[in-house]
């Protein structure tokens, strides 16, 4: 009799502590619960274990910088400060998760001499504003990459790395070309590529292509095929278009859409220096794909004739996995019309005096083929 209740007693509690230890992990019963492994902002679970995220991509155009604008900006012993001219805009641009803009000048420092149009070199400390002002990443193919050489893109690049920014497009190896930049943020990874028409005529070295991608399309696609497989969402920068023009041509429209067919979520266009509209294009993937064929000139010393009128273009991205499956989706694309004045400050339009006609104007101009297109200095 003992050694049966002995066996009973050690059987109960050898089952107690089995089901102490297995007990399922409770279930959710509200239809969004907070996941505190990622960001509370930006992740949630739905009552079928679906998990969302969500992350938002700015963008900006050209960052081209005459003598008009650094002479200025000189305050003693070689150095420069450009952090006030932005100023106005910082709130915008850090607000984003990733914010990308378009260095079109290479930043090659005074050492080298500074220089400005037809053949541009930039001061350091341009690359300082723009990382003091949120941007994350920027692009450096276009036809202003050559102008100063080797010399010019290597001392820029450096300096890039010293202040722990991304850039894509130029790069001082072969080795650094083929590495596809990405940058994660609230569990989504974007990838970033960017490509040129051309060099004004300046030729590239047969043995270091990589200093400048050139717009390929097979090349390009090959490359998003590559960025797809590592990556959530593929951005792509095209420096190409017609200068001044307020339309695309063909070729940029008929380059956008073989992209984006090919898989390029996000496509962003400069070199016109002046803003084109914005518009999606349906995949046979069932996505959709969004470009904006120019964003202008965001900080430059051009003016008149819509050359002091830039942008900055904002669209959020959702990525919802579910089981296997991921689904991505762009939406609430958003933009702000800016002005660089007199001075060479760039400022939100809206916030300028007197302009209201010209701000009417650009948001009609810019959601040409995107009537859903929102305008707002709030995101």
């Amino acid at each position: 009799m003992k050694k049966f209740l002995f066996l009973f007693t050690s059987l109960t509690i050898f089952l107690s502590f089995f089901v102490l230890n297995n007990t399922e992990e409770p279930h959710y019963d509200d239809f969004q619960v907070k996941d505190t492994s990622e960001s509370e902002n930006n992740v949630i679970l739905s009552k079928e274990n679906n998990k969302t995220y969500t992350a938002s991509l700015s963008a900006i155009g050209d960052v081209l910088i005459h003598d008009r604008v650094y002479n200025p900006a000189h305050i003693g012993n070689g150095k420069y400060n450009f952090v006030s001219h932005l100023k106005q805009v910082k709130p915008y641009l850090e607000k984003a998760d990733i914010t990308v803009a378009n260095q079109e000048s290479m930043i090659g420092g005074t050492k080298i001499g500074l220089s400005s149009y037809p053949s541009f070199n930039s001061p350091h400390e341009v690359g300082d504003a723009l990382k003091h002002s949120g941007v994350d990443i920027v692009t450096l193919a276009n036809n202003h990459t050559l102008d100063r050489g080797e010399d010019a893109i290597q001392s820029a690049i450096t300096y890039w790395n010293k202040i722990g920014m991304h850039y894509t497009g130029s790069y001082v190896s072969l080795e650094d070309q083929r590495k596809i930049r990405i940058i994660e943020k609230n569990g989504i990874i974007f990838s970033f590529l960017a490509y040129t028409y051309g060099t004004n005529g300046i030729k590239i070295p047969n043995d270091k292509q990589y200093l400048v991608n050139l717009i390929d399309e097979n090349k390009i696609k090959k490359d998003i095929s590559s960025a797809k497989g590592i990556s959530d969402v593929v951005v792509v920068s095209l420096h190409f278009g017609k200068e001044y023009q307020r339309l695309p041509n063909e070729e940029q429209i008929q380059l956008a859409r073989q992209l984006a067919l090919a898989g390029a979520d996000i496509i962003i266009g400069h070199h016109p220096h002046v803003l084109q509209p914005m518009e999606w294009i349906k995949r046979e993937d069932g996505r959709r794909s969004i470009v904006a064929y120019s964003l202008g000139n965001f900080f430059s010393g051009q003016t008149g004739d819509y050359k002091d009128i830039g942008g900055i273009m904002q669209i959020k991205v959702d990525k919802i996995v579910k089981n296997d499956e991921t689904i991505i989706t762009l939406k609430e694309p958003l933009f702000i019309p800016t002005f660089v004045d007199s001075n060479y400050y760039v400022t939100p339009l809206a916030m300028i005096n007197g302009n209201e006609s010209l701000y009417n104007e650009i948001k009609n101009h810019m959601k040409k083929w995107m009537p859903e297109l929102k305008f707002s200095t709030q995101f």
